[in-house]
């Protein structure tokens, strides 16, 4: 890892109507526009949606990290994270996000320890504690077979 401080940095534009391109370095352009709920067409990225996938794609990144510091041997992780957008504070706010998560591990793996740094990689979740949303975690441990 690169030491801190680290800086993001995306490019943004758009005309008067249609989509809105964002880039960043080495990065594939993406598109998106409103999301359904507030109009928009279906089909795209929209500001809501990526914020919600950064949620769940944190949480996952954070479990790889835990889960080798750990030495916790795995095979699959799947998360399902629920956005709540509201009125709130005077205008549209998150104010909370559910993550359902599936984690696949090997038989005869810990199954309390595996859920222990799924919560803890939930807790480290950068993205995550950068939001005031209220955050719950739901956690499934199986045995592969």
């Amino acid at each position: 890892m690169h030491p801190y401080p680290h800086r993001y940095q995306i490019a943004a534009s758009a005309a008067a109507e249609g989509e809105v391109r964002i880039s960043g370095s080495d990065l594939p352009e993406l598109s998106t526009m409103p999301p359904p709920e507030f109009d928009g067409p279906p089909g795209y990225w929209s500001p809501e949606t990526l914020l919600t996938a950064a949620v769940g794609d944190c949480f996952i990144l954070s479990f790889r990290a835990v889960a080798r510091a750990s030495k916790l041997e795995w095979r699959t992780l799947s998360a399902e994270v629920q956005g709540l957008l509201e009125r709130a504070d005077g205008g549209g706010r998150f104010t909370r996000f559910d993550t359902r998560a599936r984690l696949v591990v090997p038989a005869g793996a810990d199954q309390d320890r595996a859920r222990l740094l799924l919560e803890k990689a939930e807790k480290i979740c950068l993205i995550s504690n950068s939001l005031s949303a209220e955050r719950h975690l739901e956690c499934e441990v199986v045995t592969e077979g």
